[in-house]
This record gives C-alpha cells, sequence and structure tokens, in this order.
C-alpha cells in the first residue's frame, strides 16, 4: 500500500512536495534533489513525517 510523503527543503525546511511511497518495500527516508521556490536554486529534500 502507498502512503503520502512530504518532502522538506534541507536549507530553509520548508515543506515544498508531496509523494507516494511503499513503506513496506522502502523502509528508508527518501531524499532527491528538487528546486525549492523559496531558496530559488536546487537543494536535497528529505522526508518529513
Amino acid at each position: 500500500m502507498r502512503e503520502i510523503i512530504t518532502l522538506a527543503c534541507t536549507e530553509c525546511k520548508r515543506r515544498n512536495y508531496t509523494q507516494t511511497k511503499n513503506k513496506k518495500l522502502h523502509t528508508e527516508k527518501l531524499e532527491v534533489n528538487k528546486y525549492c521556490k523559496f531558496c530559488k536554486k536546487h537543494t536535497n529534500h528529505k522526508e518529513t513525517k
């Protein structure tokens, strides 16, 4: 079953994106490089609660 997760910028800590993830197959936290409109640059975004 897929669950909705929230991605937050590692620099400004704002929650910018949502994605779905299968938590049974992928137990580690997701980290992707995405554009942050508040920082105005590409930064790493980590999965939050």
